[in-house]
């Protein structure tokens, strides 16, 4: 069953939405309390662009995200089934509702940022990064080898069509959680070694045990602890650096933890 299929059917307790905002580079969705007395969660995605498909058109008359400003009458879960949109905004409105949803484990959680982790396990190790961070040039000094893979290559990174070569040669995988939101995590998940160790890392990883499951050893993402103050930098086009508000969560598969 797809990873999106499994975290839909096992969702916390539904909640009221409080607010939903798509920004240029990232969405987020701000739910209620919870039923049984967990505070308001704010939950962040990557904003996909729109993408084309019958009878969800981008063009005049036909928009990206359905009832759009109405989006506040549905409730969390209704907003999270939309990950399974054909249209980009829509999918990220969805994995912000998830990410709103899903709490971290604080028990196998350290405030610890993917670079930090990167930097001390993949020294002497064959690496391969699922996306271009901006710790790359560090890690490549530490590592036996590194390989970057992306969709828009930037000078010295492969091409995504890369990965059946890249992928089972390396010892460490870290994989945006952008491949979650745009659909790419199964067909790359079949790829890497067993015995490999698995991060996923970027914001819009989202902190289920579900994922160990599926291979992945590590979630690095963020937790939202000051919502007004993301949201203000959020609609304002920030980039993950310019956004406050924020911290980096680290969660680990319970032999790995600390």
């Amino acid at each position: 069953m797809p990873i999106l299929d499994t975290l839909l059917g096992t969702l916390p307790a539904d909640r009221a939405v409080r607010s939903v905002h798509v920004g240029i580079h990232w969405t987020a969705v701000c739910l209620d309390a919870g039923p049984d007395g967990d505070p308001p969660r704010c939950g962040l995605a990557s904003t996909l662009g729109p993408v084309e498909s019958p009878g969800h058109r981008h063009e005049h008359g036909h928009g990206s995200v359905l009832d759009a400003g109405d989006l506040c009458d549905f409730s969390a879960h209704e907003l999270a089934a939309r990950a399974r949109s054909h249209s980009g905004p829509e999918r990220s409105i969805g994995w912000a509702a998830i990410n709103a949803l899903i709490a971290p484990d604080e028990s196998l959680s350290v405030e610890l940022n993917a670079r930090d982790f990167l930097l001390e396990r993949g020294a002497g190790k064959r690496i391969a990064m699922v996306g271009h961070f901006p710790f790359v040039e560090a890690l490549r000094m530490r590592s036996e080898s590194l390989a970057i893979l992306e969709q828009r290559p930037a000078p010295g990174d492969q091409p995504a069509s890369a990965a059946p070569e890249v992928l089972p040669e390396a010892d460490i995988v870290a994989i945006t959680s952008l491949t979650l939101v745009n659909g790419t995590f199964e067909e790359l998940a079949r790829l890497w070694r067993p015995d490999a160790v698995v991060m996923m890392l970027g914001p819009s990883t989202p902190f289920s045990p579900l994922l160990f499951e599926r291979g992945v050893d590590v979630l690095s993402g963020t937790v939202v602890d000051d919502p007004p103050e993301a949201i203000q930098t959020l609609c304002q086009g920030a980039s993950f650096r310019q956004m406050r508000g924020v911290r980096l969560m680290t969660m680990a598969r319970a032999d790995l933890a600390g």
